[in-house]
């Protein structure tokens, strides 16, 4: 019997589409409440269905998997395996990590590790996929463990956000100020630090924007891996314009592009921009 299985939650997003351990990962999914219906993450909504701001009361919310669901993933994951590691998006954004918490204190014990990522979408992906490798090689639970929290703190992640009525649904903004915001057409720049988004800086128009990306990117030396992950509003000359940088700067570190899932939509609102960079 396998030793040690990785479970993650539905806001992952995995720059490979095949990779070491692929086989040991379970994702558990989130759910979008939206007019008066539950979405399974990942099923029957997408992020074009998505509102531009969640002003009116029926705006989609991103719910966590319940207790009751992390207690059949954590049972079902059991009866094949020694270990579950969980490495669950950061507890600032959704009670994911602490609904699984709760469901192992129901079960009385559990084989589980929980992770606090202090991260999402690729960040978290590119976690899980490290962990998943190190697990397709042997490595223990404990072991995953530790490699796994030294990592997080060389991931680093900004989200640049339009939306600004969805953070201030999931209070991390101030309501008034995300109407206005939206109206004024601000582009507010979080960085993703210790799991919190920060307001770090507004972008005068798009152009300033990519510049913005640019500076962030470029204080790093060796990267293992650059991600890009847009919303419904493609930003499509700006991520041409970051992209050939990147490749100037970063001639030798792995690049991609990804469409931000519905679930972190919901969370950080569809016409986001987010940038993430994993230090070697």
């Amino acid at each position: 019997m396998p030793g040690v299985c990785i479970l993650t939650d539905s806001t992952a997003q995995f720059p490979a589409a095949s990779f070491p351990g692929q086989e040991l990962v379970s994702v558990i999914p989130l759910h979008i409440q939206f007019n008066n219906r539950r979405y399974v993450d990942g099923k029957d909504l997408k992020i074009s269905d998505l509102p531009l701001t969640a002003r009116n009361p029926s705006s989609p919310v991103a719910q966590p998997p319940s207790p009751e669901e992390f207690r059949q993933a954590f049972q079902g994951l059991g009866n094949d395996y020694d270990e579950i590691i969980a490495i669950l998006l950061s507890p600032n954004l959704s009670l994911v990590l602490p609904n699984a918490r709760e469901a192992i204190t129901t079960m009385g014990w559990a084989p589980v590790t929980l992770i606090d990522s202090q991260t999402t979408g690729v960040g978290l992906g590119l976690l899980v996929q490290a962990a998943a490798e190190a697990a397709h090689q042997g490595a223990s639970g404990l072991d995953i463990k530790r490699f796994i929290h030294n990592l997080v703190a060389h991931v680093y992640t900004v989200f640049c956000v339009q939306s600004l009525t969805y953070l201030s649904q999931a209070d991390h903004l101030d309501a008034a100020q995300a109407v206005v915001g939206e109206m004024l057409g601000v582009i507010a720049l979080f960085i993703l630090e210790n799991g919190r988004l920060i307001p770090v800086q507004k972008a005068r128009n798009v152009r300033h924007l990519a510049d913005l990306l640019h500076e962030f990117i470029y204080e790093f030396g060796d990267l293992k891996h650059i991600a890009l992950t847009r919303g419904v509003i493609s930003f499509e000359n700006e991520a041409r314009s970051l992209r050939e940088r990147i490749s100037s700067d970063f001639p030798s570190t792995p690049y991609s592009e990804h469409i931000m899932g519905t679930a972190l939509a919901s969370i950080l609102g569809p016409r986001s921009l987010g940038l993430v960079a994993m230090e070697d």
